[in-house]
């Protein structure tokens, strides 16, 4: 393994510092996974500058040409604050003929577009829930194809961003409560899509042309309340009181191996590549009662903390979490951007 010089972009005030020691976990959540990532590939024997970015390139173009890395980590989620500005970002690593780790530009812009990437899918025939774009600004009219209950989310915010039990709607008045509240807080449009009852499923993805899938792994909704919807809230995802409260996990879905599993698999393959995608991603299934497998989103660049979901999926597929780390530089080295086949 060669020793590599890597540039890893982050959000600006989220440069991890080079120990642990007297660092709070409060502290440490906001920047874990740049910890870990960093402090990795020190172990690893790399020379790694991790460089805080918001709203101005001018660092990036200054370290590229001062510490001419060989590959650019991307760990940055947004730019001037705006989610789908990573794009931007990896475009320009491209205009510099700069290697990086991740998603290519165009596989970010048509992940992160929550709309156009059902579109896709609906065209490729893959089962995505059905849903409808209601623009900001503009008069809430329901579908009569969208029967109750539904959904409502950003059409472009991840994270769970403004997600909760109020999300799940079960009437015209509420529909147009929560598209209200979307477009209020996002500044953008709402999506609103068919709610389909069922095991949450996430299915890590990796490589450029030859693919991998890691093990399916689960929600595991624990003993929330009956009465509650079982989806991925901002609650059940970050507050870890009421993970603990409620006995929310995530785990391997052992039970879906076999003629499943393959399915899956396939699934989850075919949506990667409709998409354009490259490095690494995960996708957001549901699997229904009636054991039908739906799309509900592909999200490149997924969270690489040490112990979260992806990383964990990919241990048990034999990939312990340095291998995973190199994995991901040597897909980005290997890449084929425009530039390098001129």
């Amino acid at each position: 393994m060669s020793k590599l010089r890597v540039l890893v972009l982050v959000r600006t005030g989220h440069v991890p510092p080079l120990t642990l020691e007297g660092i709070s976990e409060k502290e440490l959540d906001a920047w874990k996974a740049e910890f870990d990532v960093c402090d990795t590939l020190r172990l690893m024997g790399h020379e790694v500058l991790p460089l805080g970015v918001y709203d101005d390139l001018a660092p990036i173009r200054n370290a590229l040409s001062e510490f001419k890395p060989h590959i650019t980590f991307m760990l940055l989620e947004e730019f001037h604050g705006v989610v789908t500005y990573d794009f931007a970002v990896i475009s320009y690593l491209e205009l510099m003929q700069q290697p990086y780790t991740g998603c290519n530009p165009r596989g970010l812009l048509l992940s992160k577009d929550k709309a156009l990437s059902k579109k896709i899918l609906t065209y490729h025939r893959i089962q995505t829930p059905r849903f409808t774009v209601f623009p900001y600004g503009r008069t809430i009219h329901r579908p009569k194809k969208l029967e109750f209950p539904l959904f409502v989310k950003s059409v472009s915010e991840d994270a769970s961003f403004g997600i909760s039990q109020a999300s799940i709607v079960q009437n015209d008045e509420q529909l147009s409560e929560r598209v209200a509240f979307v477009h209020e807080h996002t500044r953008d449009d709402a999506m609103v899509e068919q709610y389909i009852e069922g095991r949450e499923i996430y299915v890590g993805v990796i490589g450029n042309q030859r693919l991998q899938t890691f093990p399916p792994w689960e929600m595991d909704f624990g003993k929330m309340p009956s009465d509650t919807a079982r989806i991925a809230t901002s609650q059940v995802k970050w507050n870890r009181k009421y993970q603990e409260k409620h006995g929310i996990t995530t785990h391997e879905a052992t039970d879906l191996d076999g003629e499943m599993g393959e399915k899956i698999q396939k699934i989850c393959k075919r949506v990667y590549r409709a998409l354009n995608m490259s490095g690494y991603a995960r996708m957001d299934l549901r699997l229904s009662d009636s054991g039908e497998i739906h799309v509900l989103e592909a999200n490149a660049n997924p969270n690489l903390e040490y112990g979260e979901d992806f990383a964990e999926s990919a241990e048990r597929a034999g990939i312990e979490y340095s291998m995973l780390m190199q994995r991901i530089l040597n897909l980005g080295l290997r890449y084929k951007a425009a530039w390098m086949l001129g």
